[in-house]
């Protein structure tokens, strides 16, 4: 049985999946685990602040 990911260590690997430069290596580590729930949480948060982050950036760039 894994251990449970921490915090630091989930987001780190969804913001590497998200970008695309995720290892092969922690690719196997990430599904070897026991539980998915913390990746979909940090993976939900990732992208609706991603797209706030676009939405504000339009907001700014145009009159």
């Amino acid at each position: 049985m894994a251990n449970k990911p921490g915090f630091l260590r989930v987001v780190q690997s969804v913001l590497a999946s998200a970008f695309g430069v995720q290892s092969q290596q922690k690719y196997q580590q990430d599904f070897s685990q026991t539980t998915i729930v913390p990746y979909i949480v940090v993976g939900i948060i990732f992208v609706v602040l991603l797209v706030l982050g676009l939405i504000g950036l339009v907001n700014w760039l145009t009159p």
